[in-house]
């Protein structure tokens, strides 16, 4: 496999590459800027000597910007440098709850419509300016309002086919809640990368001896919306899969859904086996420490929770009290969205940084160079894999070296 720095040494650049990270991802947008910046300092590119060059090695590539807010609440957006020609990423956390304004002397945190609307201000302060307008939304907005039953909204189609109208190229995410929604855009960009290689790494960091053969090792899917994801890192690490199915009660509707009366398990005998629970996202954390609990009931081995998007909308309680009980081993979340202070002091707690990640997406686009190897992470499993002593046999289950 090519080096970040390597990889992209004999293609030429869209445009010059500039990153606007909006403030609910400054902190990632800073690590993702000194990958690249790192990354183009270093690489001997075959045309670096042409006049299309110029600004192609910079100090930085993050674009100010600004988004001031009126006492009222209304806001407006700056976009504080020249960004002609440039070939332009938005990054953007609709989640991040930490940001707060001023309305009408009272502090209001900033809600997911808050800062979707602030990403809109920020493309119509661009002014059509750019060459080529990309994206970045890890969570995506309004992605669980997606499928329409009965008279309701269609929220996230919406808003895909709103920043299309307003110039945007290609929308970037990470395992959305169902990748469907992008046929709302068909004849748009629309990637949807999965994190599967990052969590496989953070286990090993979280337990270094845990133990990746399927006689020890079984990915859970935690409902039937999960599937798909877990029979991916299924197959890749060669181990057996299983899953819950939520029986609701159709007669009774609470808080807007009908509630879950039974986690009923689909699956292979779990008895000693380490399980992996995967799942996109945790909002309250009700639904997966319940599936923790009946992993540990049925004698599973150790627990590891790994979830893309660590919402925790009721705070950490909760898993305090089921790490406490022993119902789970190891926490993991990415980066992609805000981290409470408080998460980093959880001895449970190891996080996924996708920062570089993000930023060999940014540099492969900008370079308009395949992102295929990047969106399927088959190869590099199996390197971090085979580099741990687990020996990748076609055809056949892995073995662990002895």
């Amino acid at each position: 496999m090519l080096s970040a720095q390597n990889r992209n040494n004999d293609v030429l650049p869209v445009g010059d590459l500039g990153i606007l990270a909006l403030p609910s991802c400054k902190t990632l947008g800073e690590k993702i800027n000194n990958h690249i910046v790192s990354w183009r300092n270093e690489r001997e590119h075959e045309f670096s000597h042409t006049p299309q060059f110029a600004g192609y090695a910079q100090d930085s590539y993050l674009v100010p910007l600004a988004l001031p807010r009126f006492g009222s609440g209304e806001g407006k957006g700056q976009v504080l440098g020249s960004v002609r020609g440039d070939d332009l990423y938005l990054i953007v956390d609709v989640c991040n709850y930490s940001i707060t304004y001023t309305m009408n002397g009272r502090p209001n945190h900033m809600s997911p419509d808050d800062h979707y609307q602030d990403l809109k201000r920020i493309i119509s302060a661009v002014g059509g300016k750019a060459r080529r307008i990309t994206v970045i939304m890890p969570y995506l907005y309004e992605s669980r309002q997606l499928t329409r039953a009965g008279r309701e909204s269609l929220d996230c189609a919406m808003a895909l086919q709103e920043l299309i109208r307003m110039g945007v190229n290609n929308i970037v995410t990470f395992d959305a809640h169902d990748d469907r929604v992008q046929n709302s855009i068909p004849l748009y960009g629309f990637e949807s990368y999965r994190t599967a290689y990052q969590f496989i790494k953070g286990i090993y960091k979280a337990a270094p001896d845990v133990d990746m053969s399927p006689e020890h090792m079984m990915v859970i899917s935690p409902d039937e919306n999960g599937t798909k994801r877990a029979i991916y890192m299924a197959n890749v690490l060669g181990v057996d899969m299983g899953m819950f199915y939520r029986r609701r009660d159709y007669t009774r509707v609470e808080k807007g859904v009908n509630p879950v009366v039974a986690y009923e398990f689909l699956g292979d005998e779990l008895k000693g086996r380490d399980v992996i629970i995967l799942d996109d996202m945790i909002s309250s954390g009700e639904s997966v420490l319940e599936v923790a609990a009946e992993m540990k009931r049925r004698n599973a081995g150790r627990v590891f929770i790994c979830s893309t998007f660590g919402l925790f909308t009721n705070g950490l309680k909760p898993f305090d009290d089921a790490y406490a009980r022993g119902d789970f081993y190891a926490l993991l979340t990415t980066n992609l969205v805000y981290q409470p202070p408080e998460l980093f002091t959880r001895s449970y707690y190891t996080g996924c940084d996708m920062s570089k990640f993000i930023a060999l997406i940014i540099d492969t686009m900008n370079h308009n160079s395949t992102v295929s190897t990047l969106l399927d992470p088959i190869d590099r499993i199996n390197t971090f894999l085979e580099k741990k002593g687990v020996i990748r046999n076609s055809g056949k289950k892995d073995k662990l070296m002895k």
